[in-house]
């Protein structure tokens, strides 16, 4: 069974990358009024079309996210099948959710013409699967989080001042099912879709998703250097 030692640092840092990255996006997309909700085409593609640029600078930052975050679970996927980890479920869920919201962008990216051309009733049909595909990303993203939590190659401590794994596994969770709340309002609005509120409520209720996933970043950057020793040898020698 591996533990976080047997990742490769830059994977960490693909993970970090990841999340800042599509936090930046968000930053520009939200207030900016790009969010491109499809419950009102004909207001989304005058936001595009009247801030082309910013549209293209938020989406290129997101893609470059959800990329990140693939490129990170197929990097974890290939270090759980050489260690023989059990990593390898959350790796390939994380792996299905980055490409899942690789394709969000492309539907997002098509919207970019169409609304230089108002093709409403085309760009009604791009927003809404586009608006699913991150809703599916989501969802994956979850359950790679629930079964990243309970994993111990994931839950184990890597030095002093790391979180313990109990911790991390119920933070886990805790954010796991934050972020299901956030894929499931879509569902609450039956045929009306979501709005810019819940929208932007399911933005906020992913949060600790994306911060738990930071957090493992975070130990894997900081894990002990190569050659040190092992994760249970220095658990047994300080007990």
């Amino acid at each position: 069974m591996t533990t976080v030692h047997h990742v490769p640092r830059p994977v960490g840092a693909l993970l970090a990358a990841a999340i800042a990255l599509m936090i930046a996006s968000a930053a520009i997309a939200v207030p900016s009024g790009l969010t491109l909700n499809p419950a009102d085409t004909a207001a989304t593609l005058e936001a595009v079309d009247a801030r082309t640029g910013l549209h293209l600078l938020e989406l290129a930052l997101d893609a470059l996210g959800w990329l990140a975050l693939t490129v990170a679970g197929l990097s974890l996927a290939a270090n759980a099948v050489e260690h023989q980890s059990a990593a390898l479920v959350p790796a390939g869920l994380l792996a299905l959710a980055g490409a899942a919201g690789m394709l969000h962008d492309a539907g997002n990216l098509a919207v970019t013409q169409l609304a230089a051309n108002r093709h409403e009733a085309a760009a009604a049909a791009v927003l809404l699967t586009a608006k699913w595909t991150v809703n599916l990303a989501g969802l994956l993203w979850c359950a790679a989080t629930v079964t990243a939590a309970l994993v111990p190659p994931l839950a184990r401590p890597v030095g002093r001042g790391m979180a313990e794994p109990s911790t991390l596994r119920r933070t886990g969770l805790a954010a796991a099912a934050s972020g299901l709340i956030a894929v499931a309002l879509p569902w609450t609005t039956g045929t009306s879709g979501p709005g810019p509120v819940i929208e932007q409520l399911g933005y906020a209720l992913h949060l600790p998703v994306m911060a738990w996933w930071a957090a493992i970043a975070w130990r894997i950057l900081r894990r002990a250097p190569a050659g040190t020793r092992s994760i249970g040898g220095a658990a047994a020698r300080e007990r």
